[in-house]
Order: structure tokens, then C-alpha cells, then sequence
């Protein structure tokens, strides 16, 4: 089940040799058109002319989310504003937001990478998307949206939230297909569960793909069995177009990256130089077809690696592991590193936790976990909840090799995500 076969089935030295020829477009445009790469290829007194393999690509500067925020709003934009169509730009809830530009052709060629990865997991003409994802300046349901119009597919354009409404949608007309957050995919299963629905029954859902946050193995587990249907990893981040950056095949084992329309690299984040394949690092990405916004070396924040060897489904392109987390959600609690994924993929391997859990830091050695069980626990029997607090207590301790203090709650007690949920709450102060 191909989209494009050519393209992603194109062998390893015709796709490099395309990647260069695209780089050095690529590096022409943004030097001619952007004062920021201009400056910065002065600085370090580099030129265009000095990119002659895909190696050179180490020369070029390091782009980050600080610098799209110095430049908002018009600063990285590569061509004139007549040829932009579109806008999308980050929350900014914690400074100035990051103004992402699309040219029609930008917005075609997203759409044809979201195509592609929505063939390769098996999707028809004849499948309904409800398209769970906040629409709006967030790139995640337009791009998908528009990705899934070229398969030919309907989509129902939901958004997220009005939970019993996203029901009743799913059932009036047959939904089969998903794209939602992990978290809220987790509170409509706890929410079906309340209505006494069965998934597999009531429901026509054959697969969901899951994004926008990290998740574990261990929750995607959990999804595929709640709702008998196959979960499907998917990577992308606004200033790389959004979704289809990256995209799990019905392989499951790890993300084909589009490799004609980025250059991957994995970095120590502290360093910033390469690691070997198969290693874990920070993940840095160079646009290839961007026209109105063309980004050199994006550090992204994320921690993955790039997978070894050849995936069985036939395509080229390589795969990055999922998401294992970001630099910048690490927390040090005393003197441990920690990434919240750690924990959730213990909870999220215990039989007796539902859905919902909460981290909350408030001091320097102390880390509570908070933890919705299932109901049936709450028996009044003592002896039941100590011995399963001691039992997330020790497998925590054996993750993240420090003991929190972890508080079971009855369902229903914290807060319910039904978009990027909040799992850390940090009170700590200096």
C-alpha cells in the first residue's frame, strides 16, 4: 500500500543524491532571502558555494525556537507575502509565539506527506476520519485534514472536547479512523467505559494515530485493547509543516521519516555533535521543499534515534524510534535525571491503573505520583490499596531509581485532558 511508491520506495543513493540537490536549493534560498542565515553564515564564514555533500550539511548553523521567536513576525519569511497562504504559530503562552508561513505549494506538499502516511497504515476511500485535533493556528488538524481530502476519505472535522458528542458522531456515521491525543484517547475510553459502551461492538473503529505528545508502549497497549483497533504512532511538529514528518507503517516498528523533504540528524543536545545510529540524542532537522520558510538544522528538543537496518514493509526512507522524550521536560529531582515517559510507562503497565496520573513536584527531593486506579479497588479493603501503592511504589523506584511518594485516587479526581495534557505540575521555587 503505496501513496507515492516511487519516491518511497527509491533506493538509498538516488534519495541522497536528491537530498543534496535539494540542499543546496535549500541553502541558496535561505541565504539569499533570510538575514538571519545571511548573518549567521558570515559569522562563520561559510557560503553557499561550500556545500558539496550532504556531510557539509555539519557546517551550516544550528536553528532553534529561540531564534523563530526573536524573528516573529515576518523575520524568517523567504518569500513575499502575497505568496504566503497560510499561517499557523505557536501558543506563545511563554513568550513571544513562532510564526510558521505555508505557499500553496507548501500546504500541496504537506498534504501529499500526510497521504503517504495514511495509505501505508491501510486507509481507503471508503474510511471516515474524525479528526480529533484542535483546528486553528495548531497545525495538527488542518495538515491532517488536508492530507486526508487528497486519500479521499471523509473527515469529520471534530476538534477536541464535547466527549459525548464525539461519540454520537462516532456511531452516527461509522467512524473508522482516529487522529487524537493520547491523553484524550485515553479519557474517551474511560468515558465509553462510564456509558457502559463496548468498543468493539458499538463502535466501526479500525485504527487511531496518536500524536502531539510523547506516550509509551505501554498506553499504546492500552488503547489497542481498549478500543480492538490498531494505534499508530505519528511525529511532526509545527515548524516542519505538523504532522507526517514521521509516521509509523503497519510494521509498527519505529517512524519512516520522509527523507526527501527533511534531512534527520541525531545530536548529543549537549555537545551538539553527531551520535552514531542507534543511539539515542536530540533530533535535528533541515526542510528540503519549504519555499515560504525554509529552516536550516531545527533543533526540535526531542529525544529519539534513527532505527538500524531495513524496514520489511519495502520503503527506504529510515525510522526514528518514538519519541522517548524532549530536553526541555527532563526533570532532576534529587540529582536524577528523569523523563516523565519513565513513569508513565510503569503506570501504564499495572493492570489496576486507569487512565489519568499527575506528577507533582514541590521541592527539590520530593516527587508525589498521583495515580487514578480502577474502581473496582476501592472494595474497603485496606490491605488491597497498600499493597498495590507499594507495588507502583517499588517499580518506579526501579525505573527512575529514586522512591516518590505515590497517592492512589479514585477515577474521575484529576483533571481531564482533551488536548496536550499537563502531567508534570512543578510548585518547586527558588
Amino acid at each position: 500500500m503505496f501513496w507515492q511508491k516511487d519516491i518511497e520506495t527509491v533506493s538509498r543513493r538516488a534519495l541522497e543524491e536528491l537530498q543534496l540537490k535539494r540542499l543546496k536549493q535549500t541553502v541558496r534560498q535561505a541565504y539569499k532571502n533570510i538575514p538571519f542565515y545571511k548573518n549567521h553564515f558570515s559569522e562563520l564564514h561559510i557560503h553557499p558555494k561550500d556545500i558539496a555533500s550532504l556531510k557539509d550539511i555539519r557546517k551550516l548553523p544550528f536553528t532553534t525556537r529561540e531564534d523563530l521567536r526573536e524573528y516573529y513576525p515576518f523575520g524568517m519569511l523567504a518569500v513575499a507575502k502575497q505568496q504566503v497562504v497560510r499561517l499557523h504559530t505557536s501558543s506563545g503562552t511563554t513568550g513571544k509565539p513562532k510564526a510558521i508561513f505555508f505557499s500553496k505549494k507548501d500546504v500541496d506538499r504537506a498534504a501529499e506527506l500526510i497521504a503517504r502516511c495514511l495509505v501505508m497504515t491501510g486507509v481507503k476511500k471508503d474510511d471516515v476520519l474524525q479528526n480529533m485535533m484542535t483546528y486553528g493556528l495548531f497545525t495538527g488538524a488542518l495538515v491532517m485534514h488536508y492530507g486526508a481530502e487528497k486519500v479521499g476519505v471523509l473527515v469529520i472535522p471534530a476538534g477536541p472536547g464535547n466527549t459525548k458528542r464525539q461519540i454520537a458522531l462516532m456511531q452516527d456515521f461509522r467512524t473508522t479512523t482516529l487522529h487524537i491525543t493520547p491523553s484524550y484517547a485515553l479519557y474517551l475510553a474511560s468515558v465509553m467505559q462510564h456509558e457502559g459502551l463496548n468498543p468493539k461492538k458499538d463502535f466501526a473503529l479500525r485504527r487511531a494515530y496518536l500524536g502531539s505528545e510523547p506516550y509509551s508502549e505501554e498506553t499504546r497497549k492500552k488503547i489497542e485493547k481498549f478500543f480492538h483497533i490498531d494505534v499508530y504512532n505519528s511525529y511532526g511538529l509545527s515548524e516542519m509543516n505538523g504532522p507526517g514528518v514521521a509516521f509509523e507503517c503497519r510494521e509498527k516498528n519505529g517512524m519512516h521519516l520522509w527523507e526527501d523533504n527533511f534531512i534527520m540528524e541525531i545530536i548529543d543536545p549537549e555537545s551538539g555533535k553527531p551520535v552514531p545510529e542507534g543511539e539515542k540524542g536530540e533530533l535535528v532537522l533541515t526542510t528540503l521543499c519549504r519555499e515560504a520558510m525554509p529552516i536550516l538544522r531545527y533543533r526540535t528538543r526531542d529525544i529519539t534515534m534513527i532505527l538500524p537496518g531495513r524496514c520489511s514493509c519495502g520503503r527506504t526512507h529510515r525510522r526514528i524510534s518514538r519519541i522517548i522524550g524532549r530536553t526541555d521536560d527532563m526533570i532532576i529531582v534529587r540529582g536524577v535525571n528523569i523523563f516523565p515517559q519513565q513513569i508513565e510507562r510503569v503506570l501504564m503497565g499495572v493492570r489496576a491503573v486507569a487512565q489519568n496520573y499527575q506528577i507533582v513536584l514541590e521541592s527539590y527531593d520530593q516527587m508525589t505520583v498521583r495515580v487514578e486506579i480502577v474502581k473496582e479497588l476501592f472494595d474497603g479493603k485496606v490491605e488491597h490499596l497498600v499493597n498495590l501503592q507499594n507495588e507502583i511504589t517499588e517499580k518506579l523506584r526501579s525505573e527512575i531509581l529514586i522512591r516518590p511518594k505515590v497517592e492512589l485516587l479514585e477515577p474521575g479526581t484529576l483533571p481531564v485532558s482533551e488536548g496536550k495534557s499537563i502531567r508534570v505540575i512543578d510548585k518547586r521555587t527558588l
